[in-house]
Formats: structure tokens, C-alpha cells, sequence
């Protein structure tokens, strides 16, 4: 039975843990956290070893697997030090805060004989499936163009509640590397591989609470002559649905929380999404079960997990180039 341990027990670990309890073959058997309250907090709820220090962690525990919650500065050097110890990696999003750690993560997973997964979990979703599963076909001809929009909400107390969210040193970005990324990773995903983008990122409604931004656009060539637009913001009412417009030859993929195609020749087909189930907050998406279950099933073979470092290490890059566009004067630090 695969043994595993959670290292940050803060916001999104609900996730995690709720997912290692559904799988009758795994076992949780520590958990850690800088945060004392938090650690204690955990160790009570689940009836496990705490540590403060991963590195004691993983040589009294040495777990089979490891889930990374923590704030994105600490993935890379986090998910590095278990690869080199032989310990599978599951670690949140993004890969990493910054192009050089996010190099270092993706170098140290191809030295590794452990495996490692990136939570891009909304590739798991009944949508996404279908959309990939269409495209692949061929029946819908060559894709032509996307958009994309991720239009939500958040407060100054949310950054305040966690600090870290909304700096470049720890967070290694706002808007785009906390939120957004997930629907830059589907675009990418689906239309294809990015070879050019161009964009501006900005704070435009929290001036004064954070020093990333919190208002993003860009337009993205893909290798397959496509082009996609895209824009995000913080500043909206509410959290919207994700929109993501696919356009091809031959139909019109529209994904509003369900997949609606409509056909050239007039024939509409609808794909429900799934429901939430597990703990989490709704715009976490419904599928990190799927992908942390998929994970524990491939710990037999001998291939890398299919989101990989290297994976999605492809939407680092776009973010950061973003990045490198809008804030010229601050390089080193926000790429």
C-alpha cells in the first residue's frame, strides 16, 4: 500500500486530503507545515505524525508519495529534495515561481527514477476530454482561433489573509500564475504548442494591496498557425465561468462550465461537466480526484506521469514572457 504525506496544510490541502481518503489503497501517514497552527490543526484532524521540516519528514516517514500545498515559491525546491530522495511528487500549481526554479524542477525530474505530476487538473475535466478527444480526431478540420476569459473576484482581504499571494518573491506573480494559469494551460493545451505571444499584465483594482498584477491580455501564435486571444481580471463582480471559444473548419467549441459544439452543417452537441464533490472552493475546478487517483494507478509503470514538469513548464514560460513584456524595468525579478 502506497504510504503518503502533505507538506503545507494550508487553503488547498482540503483537496489533497480529501482525495487520499477516497483511495482505499493509500495510506496518509504525516503531515508538515511551518505554520504551528496549522500543523496541529492537521495532526489532529488526521490522526498522523506532524513535522516542521520536510527533510526530518522524509527520513522518519519516507513516504511514497509527498502532495506540495504550499506557496509557489517553495514547489520547486520542495518537489527537488523528495525526487532526489526516491519520493513521487505530487505539487500544486504553478511548477514553479520563477523560469530558473521551474528549469531546476523539470532537470531534476528527468535525473529521478520518482515520479512527479503537476496539479493542471482541469485537463481532467468531462469538457476538456471531450474538446482534446475532438481535436484529435480530425473531424473538425484545422483549428483556426481561440479565446479565452477568466473573469473573477478578489477582495484586498483575500491577499491579506495570505500575504504571500500578492508578491513577486513569493507568490512569483498575481493574477496570472494564481488563477489564471489553469486556463493558459488548457489553451496550450488544446489549440497548441505557443511560439509567440504578446500581452500586458497590470494592477488596475488593488493598487496599493499587492505588487503583482491583478488585470492580464495577450494574443498567442501556436506552432499550428492558429491564434488565440486572451483576458483576465480580478476586478470583476463575481467569479464567472472560465469561457474558452475554440474555432475550427468545421464547428465552434464553446465551453461556459458546460461544452456546447455547434456544427457547421447546424447540429449542436452539449457535454455536461461534472458536478463538485469533493471540499474546496468551486473555482478549484472538480477534478483534482481524477488526476491524484490517475497518479497513484501509473506509480507501477515506468513512464512519466503525462502532466509533467516539462508540461507545464509550457505555461510558465507564457506567463513569465508576459511578464518580462509588461514590467521591463524588474526583470530579474518577476521572471
Amino acid at each position: 500500500m502506497p504510504t503518503a504525506a502533505v507538506i503545507g496544510c494550508g487553503d488547498v490541502s482540503s483537496v489533497h486530503f480529501g482525495a487520499i481518503a477516497k483511495l482505499d489503497d493509500v495510506e496518509l501517514v504525516a503531515v508538515c507545515d511551518t505554520d504551528p497552527a496549522r500543523l496541529q490543526a492537521a495532526q489532529a484532524a488526521y490522526g498522523v505524525a506532524g513535522y516542521a521540516d520536510h527533510l526530518e519528514m522524509l527520513e522518519a516517514v519516507r513516504p511514497d508519495v509527498v502532495h506540495i500545498c504550499t506557496p509557489h515559491h517553495l514547489h520547486a525546491s520542495l518537489a527537488a529534495d523528495c525526487l532526489e530522495r526516491g519520493v513521487s511528487v505530487i505539487v500544486e500549481k504553478p511548477l514553479a515561481h520563477t523560469l530558473e526554479e521551474g528549469r531546476r524542477l523539470v532537470e531534476a525530474a528527468e535525473r529521478s527514477t520518482a515520479k512527479i505530476a503537476v496539479c493542471f487538473q482541469n485537463r481532467y475535466n468531462a469538457t476538456s476530454q471531450a474538446m482534446r478527444k475532438l481535436l484529435d480526431d480530425g473531424g473538425l478540420g484545422q483549428v483556426l482561433g481561440a479565446s479565452a476569459t477568466v473573469m473573477w473576484h478578489r477582495t484586498a482581504g483575500y491577499y491579506r489573509d495570505r500575504p504571500w499571494r500578492g508578491t513577486w518573491s513569493e507568490g512569483g506573480g498575481g493574477l496570472m500564475m494564481n488563477q489564471a494559469i489553469h486556463t493558459v494551460d488548457l489553451l496550450q493545451w488544446l489549440v497548441g504548442d505557443v511560439t509567440k505571444v504578446e500581452g500586458h499584465a497590470s494592477t488596475r483594482s488593488l493598487t496599493g494591496v499587492i505588487e503583482v498584477e491583478d488585470t492580464a491580455e495577450f494574443i498567442a501564435g501556436h506552432a499550428n498557425g492558429a491564434t488565440s486571444v486572451f483576458y483576465a481580471t480580478l476586478a470583476n463582480a463575481v467569479n464567472a465561468p472560465v469561457t474558452l471559444d475554440i474555432v475550427t473548419e468545421k464547428a465552434t467549441l464553446s465551453l461556459r462550465g458546460d461544452l456546447t459544439v455547434n456544427y457547421a452543417d447546424g447540429t449542436v452537441e452539449t457535454v455536461p461537466e461534472r458536478a463538485l464533490e469533493s471540499g474546496g472552493r468551486e473555482y478549484w475546478g472538480v477534478s483534482h480526484e481524477l488526476l491524484i487517483k490517475d497518479f497513484y494507478a501509473s506509480l507501477g509503470d515506468s513512464m512519466p506521469f503525462w502532466i509533467s514538469p516539462a508540461e507545464a513548464e509550457k505555461s510558465l514560460r507564457i506567463v513569465k514572457e508576459i511578464y518580462a513584456q509588461s514590467y521591463p524595468e524588474m526583470s530579474a525579478r518577476v521572471v
